[in-house]
């Protein structure tokens, strides 16, 4: 079929889904909707739309306008034959009429309390399917077209591991209260924790766009492109997957144990997903986790055989592909 993916940058995962659906024979063309161009132009909508909102000068909804007029061209020029749309709750009325009819699905890989979105609105606009069973659950109750579909790896972006495994747990992620918390627990039993990020770089223009003035007292590093996070959760002793408030499982989730990592995971309900002990390590107190981090520093027998397992697990049920075809299931409904 001919597809059109309408989808944010966000990290480039758009890639993967577009991969995913060609290697299902489909003809897939993809749209960015939050696009903003060149350098230059990316300053001019961050001057103009993001700074204005942030202090409470301003409301997104002409870049709203912007990002619907762009998409229902989107629509126009590819006339597709089924759409697949992540996240979008920033497009209006006009995009979801003009794909009134077509099979179609919605991926939110997001709480809907941390969207645009409610209830009543994606009510109209077709088949949803959500990384989160809570919000599943209430949009099956409330008489949605929903399916649970956990987030997934990415086994076509190959990265270039060190040879030799660094003596660190790794870290790679956004900066907050609870997660800040953690890391400096391990830090302060002198374990070598390194966080990766803009949130937690002491670089004065990573401070700059992140709208602070110090940086946590821990080792960091600038941030990495998603290949680069790959390479530095195979190549870590453990690596960290921090939720906090969330139902669902990060991308994280996949991508560290797809690449090999022995992760570190703070969700004992992992179960449904990955074996813990044996595909992945479960802690819930920071006691345990200090347990864990420094055998998994001192004993690479044992998490050899954590990464192989976690591995093989990750490509036998959880990549893009096997989404892919979750995705197919859902606009057939439509």
């Amino acid at each position: 079929m001919r597809v059109l993916l309408v989808s944010p940058g966000f990290h480039g995962y758009h890639l993967a889904i577009s991969a995913a659906l060609a290697a299902r024979d489909h003809d897939v063309a993809t749209h960015v909707y939050d696009h903003h161009g060149s350098l230059s132009a990316k300053g001019w909508h961050h001057l103009r739309h993001q700074l204005p909102h942030k202090i409470g000068a301003g409301s997104l909804r002409g870049l709203a306008r912007q990002e619907t007029a762009r998409a229902v061209a989107a629509v126009e020029d590819v006339g597709p034959e089924a759409v697949v749309v992540v996240k979008g709750d920033s497009l209006g009325p006009s995009f979801w009429e003009s794909i009134s009819g077509i099979p179609r699905v919605t991926w939110l890989y997001d709480e809907l309390r941390r969207t645009r979105w409610d209830v009543e609105r994606l009510a109209a606009i077709g088949p949803v399917a959500t990384y989160s069973p809570d919000d599943c659950a209430t949009f099956i109750e409330s008489g949605l077209a929903a399916t649970y579909l956990p987030l997934a790896y990415d086994h076509r972006l190959v990265g270039s591991p060190a040879a030799d495994r660094a003596t660190q747990i790794s870290f790679v992620g956004a900066r907050y209260p609870a997660r800040e918390a953690v890391l400096t627990t391990l830090h302060d039993h002198d374990l070598p924790v390194r966080a990766y990020g803009r949130d937690w770089s002491g670089h004065p223009y990573d401070r700059l766009r992140t709208w602070r003035l110090t940086t946590p007292g821990l080792p960091a590093e600038r941030d990495v492109t998603r290949a680069e996070a790959y390479d530095v959760m195979a190549s870590s002793a453990g690596t960290l997957n921090l939720h906090g408030d969330q139902d669902g499982f990060t991308m994280r989730t996949f991508e560290a144990s797809g690449v090999g990592g022995v992760q570190l995971i703070d969700r004992a309900d992992v179960s449904g997903l990955y074996e813990p002990g044996t595909e992945v390590l479960t802690w819930t107190h920071p006691e345990e986790l200090v347990d864990l981090c420094r055998r998994a520093l001192s004993d690479p027998a044992w998490t050899d055989a954590i990464r192989e397992a976690a591995r093989a697990r990750t490509l036998a049920e959880h990549t893009f592909d096997h989404r892919a075809a979750a995705l197919e299931d859902s606009w057939d409904t439509a």
